[in-house]
């Protein structure tokens, strides 16, 4: 199950990069100045960056993923044509849920996308909340095998 919609309500299954750093950034409660202080990079660079206006380099990829404190295959995770997704690179709450194997990792990179009203959830228990509310949703009753 994939929940991504781009700005224009288009379905995407995957993020292109600018969106994903984005998201990123946001998860980590970080304006463009706290990622400037971190990175050394200019806010108009990265908001060019975040806007899709300009490609980053592999130097300022590892720049931007040691600010956001993971690798740059995590902070890659979910862009097209890019790594897999690891738990790692979700957010709190939701990567504990799948150490925990409650939640399968592609599910998981699918709920971190997720907005609701602006927010995301932000414990483990709001994530399992959401994962179950949307899976009684989706799933009808009788192709339930177990609740997790």
């Amino acid at each position: 199950m994939v929940f991504w919609i781009d700005q224009r309500g288009r379905y995407n299954g995957r993020m292109r990069l600018h969106e994903r750093l984005r998201e990123v950034r946001r998860h980590r409660g970080l304006t463009l100045v706290d990622v400037r202080e971190k990175t050394g990079l200019s806010v108009s660079y990265l908001s060019d960056l975040e806007r899709g206006r300009s490609n980053p380099s592999f130097e300022t990829l590892e720049r931007l993923a040691r600010a956001y404190d993971m690798s740059v295959l995590d902070l890659l995770s979910g862009v097209e044509e890019a790594g897999e997704a690891t738990p790692e690179g979700l957010p709190p709450g939701l990567a504990e849920l799948v150490k925990e194997g409650r939640v399968d990792i592609e599910t998981a990179r699918d709920l971190s996308r997720i907005e609701l009203r602006g927010r995301r959830p932000r414990t483990k228990e709001d994530w399992e909340l959401l994962y179950l509310n949307i899976r009684r949703l989706l799933i009808p009753p009788d192709d339930r095998t177990s609740e997790p």
